[in-house]
């Protein structure tokens, strides 16, 4: 007789749209237990068919009933990572909530805590740092750099060696050419086309992508 596989208990931090692709993507690749949200809403409440069964206060309760996985399906880029770090230091072990229908290259190096979604496309030698998130329908070409809670929103598409650095954001439809730096923090508006370096910190739009905001602003997701 075949054994029957234990999955890892595993929780989601939020209730939120985003929970709700995340929920999807662990029953379709079948990796995990999903024993509930963390959230502040009301105790009992179904996201997708997922219960509520805590806020944040519980989470060392349940690391201590045997819930050892755990993922922050937050979309504000800094709460996200900020969670995460705060999550492994409790003990969890970060959940990856990847797709089926998503491809990946075999040399491709995901970190802890990512959400790759459907559709999503990673070729050869690309890195995915902690906690970002890949949406739907994203592309990344070889080489390319995504940095610690990254978002990358659906339909972008990163030609070879771009960099993105830790927290920064592509709207929807962003594009990018090849060789590009975008530095830590920044916002690169939707359909936006990045044809030169973007600094840190700062915002951009349009197609060519221009800087709308000095360097030493600070976004605030």
């Amino acid at each position: 007789m075949a054994t029957v596989p234990i999955l890892p208990k595993t929780v989601i931090i939020g209730a939120g749209g985003h929970a709700k692709v995340v929920i999807d993507l662990f029953r379709a690749a079948g990796r995990y237990n999903l024993v509930g949200l963390v959230d502040s809403g009301a105790l009992g409440t179904l996201v997708n068919g997922a219960a509520i069964i805590g806020c944040d206060d519980d989470l060392p309760r349940l690391r201590r009933e045997g819930i050892t996985h755990a993922h922050v399906a937050i979309g504000n880029n800094r709460v996200r990572l900020r969670l995460a770090r705060e999550l492994q230091e409790m003990g969890f072990t970060l959940a990856n909530a990847i797709s089926p229908a998503a491809v990946l290259s075999p040399s491709t190096v995901v970190g802890s805590g990512v959400a790759i979604m459907a559709g999503a496309v990673v070729n050869a030698d690309s890195r995915l740092h902690d906690a970002c998130i890949l949406n739907t329908r994203a592309s990344l070409d070889h080489d390319v750099q995504v940095g610690e809670g990254v978002h990358v929103a659906p339909g972008c598409a990163l030609a070879g060696n771009v960099t993105i650095g830790r927290l920064s954001f592509l709207g929807v439809g962003t594009s990018v050419i090849p060789g590009i730096v975008i530095g830590e923090d920044a916002v690169i508006g939707a359909g936006a086309c990045v044809v030169r370096p973007i600094p840190a910190r700062a915002k951009a739009y349009g197609v060519p992508a221009r800087l709308v905001m000095p360097e030493n602003s600070s976004q605030d997701s």
